[in-house]
């Protein structure tokens, strides 16, 4: 199985990766590790939260497996390798105390990827907020901006010239609306003035996290930094007026809030409008700490929403409906167009001349290990990366400068609320053994990246 792509027709400076995130995969949850606690943990303990009431603490093992994980990358001739810090893990309360062994871990980590020739693309903050901080209200209050500055502080003098690039946040949505509002991810809330504060105060942290790693590099160093955000592209589930307006909000809600907060200092005002009252006061004085200049924008990229409109007085008052395209194990549609879609507007209406980067891509599939060779024959997955990495090199040649791709995710891992079903990795692992075997997909990009 392979691409009907090549290296070479990405141009030699471009950079392919792939990525995970800390809790994830980590485990090393141990007391010997000195890690703090996080709002994941408190959240998958939760019954009714996760299926099966799974959780991180073991997860893939990396902590313990990192160098066989890295010599996966080196072996499939990746030149970058995407990775969150656990919070927890450097600083278990969220503040102050430092955790020497874990600061020690990621020391490892970073040098086992400069030994390999690999470049560290880092993320701060993966999800994993630190308990302390969680039970002081996390991502609703707006003291936890200044913590994740000071965290900041700590990556940057530590790790920063050492760095290819740090993104501050991923996915501040997810952070936000998917946790807050919808009540799908930790902390688990249900509530409009909760997601909203969580909203402009994630985008506050990020502004203030890329002032904090500026001034804390060793001189000398040359490491970016950028924001990583999720997209989806919205359209009408139906050709009705009350289905373009649906989408038109979920784009404003999904797309255009963190892009537009980050980039151009405003939110969309049909937001702002419909979440006035749930804002933080004084939420107006703050955007200039938002919008500071950036070295690149990351893009996560899955699927398209088709969204309809619901008869309910309340906002937002919209709900998605399944498409008829091929979709992965969890529902979501295959629709590389919508990621051309997607880095086509975000060039022409945002970003300009900004190096944009795709930082997830990926899909969930029931993989599973042949009895008879012991190989995994994903073609789904194949075809999957195959039409997105097109999409990629069509959008390329119309300018949009986009200059590397990270395939989500180098290991079948814990995917939240989904617990370990849903295998979105290149590698399959076995969570018994711990046992990793290369994909075809992996395969298929070890083929393009060596010949």
């Amino acid at each position: 199985m392979k691409f009907n792509v090549t290296k070479s027709s990405f141009g030699s400076e471009f950079i392919f990766g792939a990525a995970t995130a800390a809790y994830q995969i980590e485990g090393g949850q141990g007391p010997e590790t000195g890690r703090g606690s996080c709002h994941w943990d408190t959240f998958a303990a939760t019954r009714g939260n996760v299926v099966g009431l799974e959780s991180g603490a073991v997860a893939c093992d990396h902590y313990n497996r990192w160098a066989e994980d890295l010599d996966l990358l080196q072996a499939g001739g990746f030149d970058a390798y995407r990775f969150s810090f656990a919070w927890p893990r450097i600083m278990p309360t969220g503040k102050g105390a430092l955790n020497q062994t874990g600061l020690d871990f990621y020391d490892r980590l970073i040098d086992g990827m400069l030994e390999r020739g690999l470049k560290p693309f880092a993320t701060a903050y993966h999800w994993d907020l630190p308990s302390a901080l969680a039970d002081e209200g996390g991502w609703m209050n707006a003291s936890v901006t200044d913590r994740f500055a000071d965290y900041c502080s700590v990556l940057g003098e530590r790790y920063g010239d050492r760095l290819a690039s740090i993104a501050t946040i991923n996915e501040p949505w997810c952070v936000a609306w998917l946790s807050h509002a919808m009540g799908i991810h930790a902390p688990g809330h249900r509530d409009l003035r909760a997601a909203a504060r969580a909203m402009h105060h994630v985008l506050l942290a990020h502004g203030k996290g890329v002032q904090a790693l500026r001034a804390s590099f060793p001189s000398g160093a040359t490491t970016d930094v950028g924001l990583v955000l999720n997209y989806e592209k919205a359209e009408p589930a139906f050709d009705t007026d009350q289905s373009r307006h649906a989408a038109a909000i979920w784009h404003a809600l999904y797309n255009q809030w963190y892009v537009g907060g980050a980039i151009k200092g405003e939110y969309p005002a049909t937001m702002t409008e419909a979440l006035a009252e749930f804002l933080p006061a004084g939420w107006q004085d703050e955007m200039s700490t938002l919008a500071q200049p950036l070295d690149f924008l990351g893009v996560n990229y899955y699927t398209r929403a088709r969204m309809a409109a619901l008869p309910d007085p309340g906002f937002p008052a919209l709900e998605s409906v399944p498409g008829p395209l091929d979709k992965t194990q969890i529902g979501w549609e295959v629709y590389p167009q919508g990621l051309a879609d997607i880095l086509t507007w975000l060039h022409k209406d945002y970003t300009g001349n900004l190096p944009l980067y795709v930082t997830e891509n990926g899909m969930a599939w029931s993989d599973t290990v042949s009895a008879r060779d012991g190989s995994v024959q994903d073609q789904q997955r194949v075809d999957y990366f195959d039409s997105h990495l097109r999409a990629c090199l069509d959008v390329m040649a119309k300018g949009v400068p986009l200059k590397g791709y990270f395939a989500w995710s180098l290991l079948d891992n814990y995917e939240w609320a989904l617990g370990y079903g849903p295998r979105f990795g290149l590698v399959h692992v076995d969570y018994e053994s711990q046992v990793r075997t290369p994909k075809a997909s992996f395969n298929a990009f070890q083929s393009m990246l060596t010949a």
